[in-house]
């Protein structure tokens, strides 16, 4: 056991952070497979448990299975645990028991919060965990408290605590899970305007990311004063939910609430309101662009994040028009239009090869279905138009691999299986026509 652990330690912090997550996904489903999470009277296949531990922790919230009918309420919380630590991650979840429990943090635990945290600096690390699971804390606690004036209408009071509990839990951490049972996820409240606004709430500052949260909070709330990171975040943030607000509600038959709640669900949470079976093509795809684009670094949803979408908007602008690239009186990094460009490529190569695959498994399905379910799968967001639990077993391991891959980031899943030192061969310039 101990050559094992020292084996682990040796390697290279993404690869140890790929590895507790799938570590947790298997005890995940080991944990629901227990008589004791399981309802009398209903059979869980271990596929299904499996999909189910991994939309968790990867805070996804497809279903193959209803959480609301097929789990006992120690089942549930299980679940609960689950999105918890695959919101939080693995790595600040196992930093905050050592802190609880006395103990220093060594070097190669800091450089695997900061490798997680996407941030520089290895300074304040400890604060930086400390602070993520109080404002988690606070956030969920709040949201709870506002939910159950709500649920406490439907359910009896005990009853109308879980749901509220489990509801802002995942609902900061941006997962679609409901335990309403029926599949019906928040379609009973379609109308209901505090119920509506408390989870949107509760995704756009989960989604936003701790730092931003952090930021915001020392800087009084003074928008000079932001750094351009958070002022990009929440700037993009604000237009993509606007922008997506008018798109939906120009393609569906929605209530101006429901689309504003669609907007920022798309955003990796996958809560709705109105069945997006019935939807057309063109409200999936507006829906299936804000999926692609996601979240915030360091937050608990997935895409290819706020910040990468405005770096390319910004790489492309400044090669269209000649000039720098800049924002917020600040110059945008040299090298994030590359970076951007290579994420962007990597995910769009993962669509693209996980549309066709769920094509070839599952031919009953359209193309947009299967585009639609594979964005939702990637962008850790939670959305379908209702064929995921119908899914063929193949299609439910491709979509437990896509959501894995959206959980941890296609650049690190690229690039952990190689590393080098960097070439010492410099070869000279080659001539290559490009456009």
């Amino acid at each position: 056991m101990s050559t094992l652990i020292e084996a682990v330690k040796r390697q290279p912090p993404g690869r140890i952070i790929a590895m507790g997550f799938a570590a947790v996904i298997l005890l995940g489903s080991a944990l629901l497979m227990l008589p004791c999470s399981v309802k009398d009277g209903v059979t869980l296949r271990y596929i299904d448990a499996l999909y189910t531990s991994t939309s968790a922790v990867c805070v996804t919230g497809l279903i193959a299975v209803d959480a609301g009918d097929t789990f006992t309420p120690l089942g549930q919380t299980i679940l609960a645990l689950l999105i918890q630590v695959g919101g939080l991650g693995v790595t600040s979840v196992g930093a905050g028991i050592i802190i609880a429990m006395g103990k220093r943090i060594d070097l190669k635990g800091r450089t695997l919060i900061r490798e997680a945290s996407n941030v520089d600096s290895s300074s304040g690390l400890v604060r930086l965990v400390k602070a993520i699971l109080l404002t988690t804390l606070i956030f969920e606690l709040a949201g709870a408290a506002l939910s159950f004036l709500v649920f406490v209408q439907d359910y009896p009071p005990v009853r109308a605590l879980g749901i509220s509990l489990f509801h802002s839990i995942a609902a900061f951490n941006n997962s679609g899970f409901d335990i309403l049972g029926n599949f019906q996820n928040l379609i009973p409240y379609r109308d209901d305007l505090l119920l509506n606004l408390v989870t949107c709430g509760l995704i756009f500052f989960g989604g936003i990311g701790f730092l931003v949260i952090r930021e915001v909070w020392q800087k009084r709330f003074c928008w000079r004063k932001l750094s351009m990171h958070s002022r990009v975040v929440i700037s993009v943030s604000v237009v993509l939910i606007v922008v997506g607000a008018l798109l939906i509600k120009l393609t569906e038959d929605v209530t101006w609430l429901g689309a504003f709640f669609h907007s920022v669900s798309a955003r990796t949470a996958g809560f709705s309101t109105y069945p997006l079976g019935e939807f057309n093509d063109t409200g999936l795809l507006v829906l299936a662009v804000l999926m692609f684009i996601g979240a915030s670094p360091g937050s608990t949803g997935g895409g290819i994040k706020t910040s990468t979408f405005f770096a390319l908007i910004q790489g492309i602008k400044s090669a269209a028009t000649n000039k720098s690239e800049k924002a917020f009186r600040f110059a945008v990094p040299r090298d994030a239009f590359r970076k951007a460009s290579v994420i962007t490529l990597l995910a769009l190569c993962v669509v693209i090869v996980g549309t066709y695959l769920m094509l070839i498994f599952d031919p009953q399905v359209t193309s947009m279905q299967a585009l639609f379910e594979v964005v939702s799968a990637f962008g850790t967001v939670g959305l379908s138009t209702g064929i995921t639990a119908g899914l063929s077993d193949a299609s439910k391991l491709l979509s437990i691999l896509i959501m894995y891959i959206g959980r941890l980031g296609p650049l690190t899943i690229a690039s952990m299986w190689y590393f080098s030192h960097g070439e010492r061969t410099r070869f000279p310039d080659g001539n290559l026509a490009i456009g």
